[in-house]
């Protein structure tokens, strides 16, 4: 009886044998998608008619790949050919640029001269070129112990994944947390040291591959807040000065993102954004407290520090700045007195000469000061002996006197003569 197609499946089903044991082994052990693989056969025995390959579990026509005739080298396709299945003469398979679809069982059938048949059985497994990872973060700027980071290494591939960080393999601890697959990396309370670059690597036993990285900012701060003068901290301390020289101040921070500072004198904001602060001449209306204030923009935290700036002991003469130095009716001028008396008891300014007539205030020990006859309304003391006068008109031009007492009854006078420009 000839052998053709598939007539011998039929008389497969009367005589089954257990026979020798045959094995199948895949050539190479660890193929990839597009590698030529043969599934060798091991353990025939006997002169054998024909045999049949099948990829399923099972003796199923549905399955069958091929049926290959000995004695003529016929090979019959089956209904799970794909076109790329040789069967070789030793009942070995070819299967030429192997797909993902390749992997599973396969059953070889055998049919030897006593019509009697064998099946031995092999597993494939077709491993893929795995595509780049990307990774997802559900944000790259987060918050010092206040957000929480979760990273999803994205693949359409099931394959090993591990993670990277700063271009190290990332050790996972304890405040670290892992999905069971792998994938999802969360982090609750991130802290600064785990901003950087992160990245996830998926692996199979044929390829590997990188993710591009990721950036993380961890915003902080600000923290330590310091006043520094002349590369030394002095937060906290008094900074004496002598008079008419130069001062800057340095405000510094543990931050991140830098922060905005604002500078206050005596509790008063000053115009100045900047990171340092500049007393070109010290006087005695320089003297007082100064305060920076640091504010994060991100984490919407501050931080400030303060120092005490003072004159040194050394004796300074009093004198009056009118500030501006040249007024214009309409101005407000400031008479700024610079050397009183640090022991100062009580002082009285005169529009004129130094008599009662033309008092136009005094301060009194306790800080408070009160009009003379002489007061227009316009006119403001202040503890450092420095004269305010408001919307200067021309008649408020001419001589202007000073008299301070001290604790120890010394009286000191001074007079300054005030110019004020017409309007233009």
């Amino acid at each position: 009886m000839a052998l053709t197609g598939y007539s011998w499946l039929l008389l497969s089903a009367t005589f089954l044998s257990a026979g020798a044991e045959i094995s199948i082994t895949p050539e190479p052990d660890q193929p990839a998608e597009g590698d030529n693989i043969t599934l060798a056969v091991h353990g025939l025995t006997g002169e054998l008619l024909a045999y049949n390959w099948y990829a399923g579990p099972t003796l199923s026509l549905t399955y069958l790949v091929a049926s290959y005739i000995v004695s003529t080298g016929d090979e019959t396709p089956g209904p799970a050919h794909t076109g790329r299945e040789v069967v070789r003469p030793d009942g070995s398979l070819d299967i030429r640029g192997a797909l993902l679809g390749h992997s599973g069982t396969y059953i070889l059938q055998t049919l030897n001269r006593q019509l009697q048949t064998e099946v031995g059985y092999g597993h494939l497994q077709v491993y893929e070129i795995l595509a780049q990872p990307v990774v997802l973060a559900n944000t790259t700027e987060l918050v010092e112990r206040r957000d929480t980071l979760r990273l999803i290494c994205s693949s359409p591939s099931p394959a090993e994944v591990r993670w990277f960080f700063n271009g190290e393999a990332l050790p996972i601890d304890l405040r670290l947390s892992l999905s069971p697959d792998g994938r999802v990396l969360t982090r609750h309370g991130i802290r600064r040291e785990e901003a950087g670059a992160y990245q996830c690597e998926v692996r199979n036993p044929v390829s590997v591959s990188r993710s591009e990285p990721i950036s993380l900012t961890v915003y902080f701060g600000p923290e330590r807040v310091a006043i520094i003068h002349d590369s030394t901290t002095r937060t906290g301390c008094t900074i004496k000065v002598d008079f008419n020289m130069s001062l800057t101040l340095w405000c510094v921070s543990r931050s991140c993102p830098e922060p905005e500072y604002v500078w206050a004198f005596n509790g008063r904001a000053l115009k100045n954004g900047q990171d340092h602060l500049n007393i070109s001449s010290m006087s005695a209306a320089t003297e007082g407290t100064y305060t920076c204030i640091a504010k994060n923009t991100k984490t919407l935290l501050s931080g400030s520090a303060s120092v005490v700036v003072k004159l040194t002991a050394a004796v300074v003469a009093m004198s009056i700045v009118p500030v501006p130095s040249k007024p214009t009716e309409g101005q407000d001028v400031t008479l700024t007195v610079q050397g009183y008396p640090k022991d100062l008891l009580v002082y009285a300014w005169y529009r004129g000469p130094a008599s009662e007539p033309n008092r136009l205030l005094s301060q009194l020990p306790s800080g408070n000061w009160i009009a003379g006859p002489a007061h227009t309304g316009r006119e403001v003391g202040f503890t450092n002996c420095s004269l305010l006068v408001q919307k200067l008109n021309l008649t408020d031009a001419g001589r202007y006197t000073l008299k301070t007492v001290t604790l120890q009854g010394k009286t000191e006078t001074l007079e300054l003569e005030l110019q004020v420009a017409p309007m233009e």
